[in-house]
């Protein structure tokens, strides 16, 4: 049994991760919004950091120096699944995971994280040859786009191809100095919003007179909370250091 802290509760995703952390058997020691207490009494993320054997954040980018900070000082793992994170917040994120075990990752879902290995592993074994494009479609409130998700992927391919980081291929936007013919061996984005979608995504390789398409679909938003909550169990006790999904199931 593992006391789970959840840092963002009144969320979607924070009142999903509480059910999923019941249903498989754990304590939920506490959780906080930004308006204070949701869960249990403890009033901050530096209390509910020395109660829990593992911290899960899916709260704000605001929000996450304060929480980096709570749980480097109570030595508390923490699962980061906020989204829309700058350079600036994982440059945070690797001077706090030299104190303690931070897992961030842009999706939790145990699907999403096997496609993005099957990803990289294609793009390594097709080669830029093969267009890339990545299309994703979220619920109408989702701002963020591309969606954390889509990223994860695109930076599969990148690392897949040869790059030296996640982003060295990437292209957003087509029209953005007028109509352009594609680049090749870059990998391009198309980002939907509509309807209640939990999180649609697929990556095309496209090449002369064949295609191969790798997707997920999440039904319901139960499956992230679900990964969320293995994950937890699984980076609570971990030493210090930044770990990723990839490590969860063993890739």
């Amino acid at each position: 049994m593992t006391r789970i802290g959840i840092l963002g509760a009144a969320g979607r995703m924070g009142v999903a991760i509480a059910e999923a952390a019941a249903a498989a058997g754990n304590t939920v020691s506490g959780g906080i919004d930004r308006d204070g207490p949701v869960m249990g009494e403890h009033p901050d993320a530096a209390s509910l950091a020395r109660a829990s054997d593992v911290l899960v954040d899916f709260s704000s980018p605001a929000a996450l120096p304060a929480h980096l900070e709570a749980a480097r000082a109570a030595g508390t793992p923490l699962l980061i699944g906020t989204t829309g994170l700058a350079p600036q917040d994982h440059a945070l994120i690797d001077a706090a995971a030299r104190d303690v075990a931070i897992l961030q990752t842009a999706n939790t879902s145990l699907g999403v994280n096997l496609l993005c290995h099957l990803v990289e592993e294609t793009a390594r074994r097709l080669g830029p040859e093969w267009d890339i494009e990545i299309v994703e479609m979220h619920h109408r409130h989702k701002i963020d786009a591309p969606s954390g998700t889509a990223l994860l992927l695109g930076a599969a391919a990148n690392i897949g191809r040869g790059a030296a980081d996640g982003t060295a291929l990437n292209r957003f936007d087509r029209m953005q100095a007028g109509p352009q013919a594609r680049e090749q061996g870059a990998i391009y984005y198309a980002s939907l919003r509509g309807g209640s979608v939990a999180g649609d995504h697929s990556v095309v390789f496209a090449a002369d007179k064949e295609r191969i398409e790798l997707s997920h679909r999440a039904e319901d938003r139960g499956v992230f909370a679900q990964g969320a909550v293995k994950a937890a169990q699984w980076l609570a006790g971990k030493p210090a250091g930044r770990y990723a999904m990839r490590d969860v199931l063993g890739l």
